[in-house]
């Protein structure tokens, strides 16, 4: 985050003698493709006379810990005592800039400032006691809420000084001075999550649990097939149920384009409130709907496939990066190998279900949603349904699971609709079965890959052709594949392509989006050409990177290539990879890649019975710059990037006549906490900008273990999810 001359503090004093601190500043990257506003204040303090420090918690909560990671960041340089923090979440409101959790950037985009806020504020309150003790202010140090003058051993608190701080002049963001990190009390410490002691007393915290006077429950039963419109429905006789209060149909908004926009619009359907969730989803059971059918409803997996096995015998349709010359290496090499990997659509699976309470009342609209990205839902809203935006209220609840989800807006909008048309608040909660059916699917793909080797094994050509969903040049949400992604600029003939076909069903990120599957493909195949050149594994890819990271001109992808390759090396050495010795059934796998601004490396170690996989141990090596803020977090983050990959490594949706087929976790499962493997996690810290971890160690996990499967069984894992190779887990 580069602060500039916008950069700004503003202060004022509040209630009972205390001050408020808030920063204004404009970020490094709102979100992906969202362009950033300007003027954005993200932080605030408020010191009360008691001398408890409230911070507010701009971001969404979806389990990744940036409600306890980013007031660690204020309270360091603050110099706050930990003990005395009490941190707020904000609601959806300008004044705290672009709310959003996602893209692994709320750390790269908020770190640095924070640390001013927290520094400016500090500042204040030293002036504020140097003042009282009229005495110059260098002669005043803070220490975990407190101001002490060293040279006559008088102390006062934070909260003694808060009320003459809060009337001094703003200072200079610029010229305030952030702590050396090696001065850190609390950034940098394990401290356990702000709402760990509520979630494990089992108190209310996620959007399931709002409950409001009168409120009533909604369920909402859509189409099976995307953008299916209601022809006729039995709503009388679902009204006369027990408990049952309205039942209306929901015009759709859907908008038909090409390629279905990542924010599509309200669907059409058929809505149920009721006293009571339970009495909704019964009376739901006695719903008969005739749907008109939309285009999509011919679409299936197996027509997918077909499609795509034509498509990958063609040249592709788009060449997104043509580096040298591929063919005419390809005719020198002394080896070529060639394989096509595939992968499918899967689906987010939060353990809570998509929901929404929203009340409509006097003209106000007011909404307690567990979204990644609040803003744009409640713009939808304000259009849509013809509503002042200034008279729509957003409380942002803690959600349990995002990984992608909740940047989507669906069940917000729908919520808001079903509340005005009820007349009283209403909790909308989706079934499971609704969660599955419905969800913003990763998209599957092919990939066909040819590889050019010389006689000593070392990779001189290297094409890939990706055929996946879209329309032209535009492919569907996180579907594509960007020009640079690896191993582009590591090989000199190197040679992308991309095919798309129509698809009319909703896609969208899933934890590290597009990543998720390119790290499959593109680091299974490199260890197949390892192979083939009768080359290790590590030490193809460590040359590989070596040289890019040498020979590249370009600065940011040198650094790329060379932050890549330490990591590599890292983990290999604390894999024991150059000594590893195996015993029957077992084998070890290697994967390194970089997204979201993260760059790891993971070794795997796994045991193969007949068709039975367990996987023993990963090593994971991760660099996300010069600080990890909260080692606890930090941990938490990487061990459930593993854990989700392995999870994504046995499920599967496919389509038919339009629709999802899988309807529940028995069709699509988690990962099972007897087939967790023993985590080993290590840090490289280098001197670039502290980023985030939400995302970067997912993509890594699947080609490591595929690779040690290949390893232990001399098969290969070209086809995900794993029974489609011939595997399952132990």
């Amino acid at each position: 985050m580069l602060l500039n001359r916008r950069n700004f503090l503003t202060l004022s004093a509040i209630a009972g003698g205390g001050m408020m601190l808030k920063l204004s500043f404009e970020p490094l990257s709102a979100f992906a493709q969202r362009p950033a506003p300007h003027l954005m204040p993200n932080a605030f303090i408020q010191i009360a006379a008691s001398g408890v420090v409230t911070i507010m918690a701009p971001a969404p909560e979806i389990g990744q810990g940036i409600r306890t990671m980013l007031p660690m960041v204020i309270a360091e340089e603050l110099d706050a005592d930990w003990s005395q923090v009490k941190v707020e979440q904000a609601d959806l409101d300008e004044k705290y800039g672009f709310q959003v959790a996602g893209g692994s950037m709320s750390t790269p985009n908020l770190y640095e400032p924070l640390r001013k806020v927290g520094a400016a504020g500090r500042a204040l309150l030293v002036q504020a006691a140097a003042a009282r003790w009229s005495v110059p202010a260098g002669e005043c140090v803070t220490d975990a809420g407190k101001v002490l003058h060293k040279a006559t051993g008088r102390v006062l608190g934070y909260g003694e000084l808060a009320a003459d701080a809060a009337k001094l002049p703003v200072p200079d963001v610029e010229k305030v001075t952030v702590k050396d990190p090696k001065d850190f009390r609390i950034v940098g410490k394990f401290k356990a999550g702000v709402d760990n002691a509520a979630l494990l007393a089992g108190k209310p915290s996620f959007g399931i649990d709002v409950r409001l006077p009168g409120m009533l429950y909604a369920v909402f039963e859509k189409a099976p097939v995307y953008a299916g419109k209601v022809k006729s429905a039995n709503l009388d006789e679902v009204r006369a149920l027990p408990g049952v209060k309205k039942v209306f149909v929901v015009e759709s908004k859907v908008k038909e384009s090409g390629v279905i926009d990542f924010y599509a619009g309200l669907e059409g359907g058929v809505a149920i409130v009721a006293e009571s969730w339970w009495q909704a989803q019964k009376a739901r059971k006695s719903l008969k709907v005739v749907w008109e059918q939309p285009r999509g409803a011919e679409q299936s997996s197996e027509g997918f496939a077909a499609a795509a096995a034509k498509m990958l015998k063609e040249k592709s349709q788009n060449i997104q990066r043509k580096d040298g010359d591929v063919a005419a290496a390809l005719k020198t090499a002394a080896k070529v190998v060639e394989a096509e990997y595939e992968y499918p659509f899967i689906a987010h699976v939060t353990l809570e279900p998509q929901g929404t309470t929203a009340w409509f009342h006097d003209g106000v609209m007011e909404i307690w949603t567990t979204s990644q990205l609040p803003g744009p839902g409640r713009d939808y809203i304000a259009e849509k349904f013809g509503i002042d935006k200034k008279a729509i209220t957003v409380h942002m609840i803690r959600a349990g699971g995002g990984f992608g989800r909740r940047l989507v807006n669906d069940p917000m909008v729908e919520a808001a609709w079903i509340a005005r048309e009820a007349g009283a608040p209403v909790q909308l909660l989706w079934s499971r079965e609704d969660d599955i059916r419905h969800d913003v699917f990763r998209p599957g793909g092919w990939h066909k890959f040819t590889a050019g080797l010389d006689a000593q094994g070392k990779v001189i050509a290297y094409s890939q052709h990706l055929v996946s969903y879209g329309e032209g040049t535009h492919a569907a949400n996180s579907a594509g594949m960007n020009k640079d992604e690896y191993p582009a600029g590591a090989v000199a003939n190197f040679e992308q392509g991309l095919s798309t076909m129509p698809l009319w069903v909703k896609t969208g990120p899933l934890r590290a989006p597009g990543a998720n599957a390119l790290a499959f493909v593109s680091e299974s195949f490199i260890d197949e050409v390892a192979h083939a050149g009768g080359r290790d594994p590590y030490e193809l890819k460590r040359e590989v990177l070596a040289d890019a990271a040498r020979e590249t001109k370009d600065e940011k992808r040198r650094d790329f290539f060379a932050r890549s390759l330490g990591v590599l090396e890292q983990v290999a050495e604390e894999s024991g990879w150059k000594t590893r010795k195996k015993k029957d059934g077992e084998g070890f796998g290697i994967a390194v890649y970089a997204c979201h601004l993260g760059f790891v490396a993971q070794v795997a170690r796994v045991q193969v019975e007949g068709e039975k996989v367990r996987v023993l141990d990963v090593w994971a090596c991760t660099d996300v710059g010069r600080q990890i803020i909260n080692p606890s977090g930090a941990e938490a983050q990487v061990e459930g990037s593993i854990l989700e990959g392995m999870s994504h490594m046995g499920q599967e949706i496919t389509f038919e006549k339009g629709q999802a087929v899988q309807t529940n976790y028995h069709q699509h499962p988690l990962l099972r906490m007897r087939q967790t493997p023993q985590l080993h996690l290590s840090w490289r810290k280098t001197e670039y900008m502290t980023t985030g971890l939400g995302e970067p160690a997912m993509p890594p996990s699947i080609p490591a273990i595929t690779n040690a499967i290949f390893d232990a069984t001399g098969k290969r894992v070209r086809t995900l999810p794993l029974k489609k190779s011939g595997f399952s887990w132990a």
